[in-house]
């Protein structure tokens, strides 16, 4: 029996790993030149971590985190999101005694438990941009800022951002009480799902997707209406910034968070690039998560861009896929030595060259040239090369002409980089 990945884990294959490459090159552009720097952290963190992070009653706590003892019998868990070792690790390393503010940005996988469907992986990677350090409402607009310019970078365009205020840990819980008073009467037309989070965590019905449910929270009470008179202004304040740079906003009173830690400002920004309204990215503030995993009162704000789902969206007529500048054709025993040593001098300038190592006929070589979609084909003949010459192919208006071996490589350079 062939073994098969395990479902939920996918291979990323060479014809669809340069979308990857290019969406993760311009984050790491567009970030860094916002002051963002790269940090790495552990596949595997301590449980505690995410249960005191993301909230216990959460639905990623609760049955989607793959978690196991180790031999020492510690409880540790595959990371299903990144906020949490990312705030770990600032206060580990105490980050904040070289700079108070950090901007920190993380590419990699995550783990959930998770029926696979198309976008949704038990595997999945995520873009993650964080700003620890900063309570002042500009940092939220800037934040949002960077990842509106980041998405049109990578092709995006006709792109809504939807913001709303959370309030904070006065306000909010006013709001979790009116918000369950009104679903109480509402009980029966939420599914089996949503009379426990009717319990533990009211907000999470606003993620439920059973149309009972979203009946049920249709005219349920909006969280704006219960912000205390700090967080209104807040929240004032992250719309005059936004307006500052130019930003159009739309108002989404029914758009919440269900993580634990987020408070005030939060925002999601959608697609219409394929028709219909394709969720992008969401993120938030979240002033509560550092005292929730080390007691230190950091303020916080951050994004994750699920890249899955991103790449799905990027323009379609755009190539990514790096096909070969190159193609030397070598018929010959001798040629093939001269083929070997000119390709792997072309790597060493940058010059993607490939060559046929089993010594097959031209025909078959040309063929081949042409199915690498190889911008060039140097034939390198027995004859030619006596005479210290090559044949140079242009495959796309098939035109060919002779060069000089002595300074080929060039000569070739000159050829393929335009200067």
């Amino acid at each position: 029996m062939a073994i098969t990945a395990i479902r939920g884990f996918n291979d990323i294959l060479p014809s669809e790993i340069g979308k990857w490459q290019f969406v993760e090159k311009m984050a790491r552009e567009v970030f860094e030149n916002f002051g963002f720097s790269e940090i790495r952290i552990p596949v595997l963190e301590r449980t505690e971590l995410f249960a005191r992070g993301i909230g216990e009653a959460t639905d990623i706590v609760e049955k989607e985190m793959y978690t196991f003892a180790d031999k020492s019998g510690n409880s540790l868990t595959l990371r299903p999101e990144a906020t949490a070792s990312m705030a770990r690790a600032y206060l580990e390393h105490q980050l904040y005694t070289f700079d108070p503010v950090a901007k920190l940005y993380f590419i990699g996988p995550m783990f959930r438990y998770e029926r696979p469907q198309k976008g949704r992986y038990r595997q999945f990677y995520q873009i993650d941009a964080e700003v620890f350090g900063v309570g002042n409402p500009v940092v939220d607009a800037e934040v949002i800022l960077m990842l509106i310019h980041f998405l049109r970078r990578v092709g995006l365009e006709k792109l809504e951002l939807q913001l709303n205020s959370l309030g904070c840990r006065s306000c909010r819980p006013r709001y979790k009480e009116g918000l369950k008073a009104d679903l109480d009467e509402k009980s029966f037309q939420l599914c089996e799902d949503c009379q426990r989070r009717l319990q533990s965590n009211p907000l999470r019905i606003f993620d439920c997707k059973v149309q009972t449910c979203q009946d049920a929270i249709a005219d349920a009470p909006k969280v704006i209406d219960f912000i205390c008179d700090e967080c209104a202004s807040h929240f004032d304040k992250v719309k005059e910034y936004l307006g500052i740079a130019g930003l159009d906003y739309h108002l989404t009173p029914r758009m919440v968070r269900g993580l634990d830690y987020y408070t005030r400002t939060a925002f999601e920004v959608v697609s219409y690039d394929l028709g219909s309204q394709n969720a992008v990215t969401g993120g938030g503030r979240y002033d509560n998560l550092f005292q929730e995993i080390g007691g230190l009162d950091v303020p916080g704000i951050g994004f994750a861009i699920g890249m899955e789902r991103l790449i799905s969206l990027l323009p379609k007529d755009r190539e990514f896929i790096q096909y070969p500048h190159l193609f030397i054709a070598s018929p010959g025993k001798e040629t093939h030595r001269e083929a070997y040593r000119l390709a792997n001098q072309l790597h060493v300038e940058g010059i993607r060259a490939e060559f046929d190592y089993e010594g097959k006929s031209l025909k078959s070589q040309m063929r081949r040239a042409d199915k690498l979609k190889a911008r060039y084909v140097l034939i390198l003949g027995e004859e030619e090369l006596k005479k210290g010459r090559a044949v140079l192919r242009d495959m796309q208006d098939k035109s060919q002409q002779e060069l000089p071996m002595p300074d080929i490589v060039e000569t070739l350079k000159r050829k393929v980089f335009g200067h």
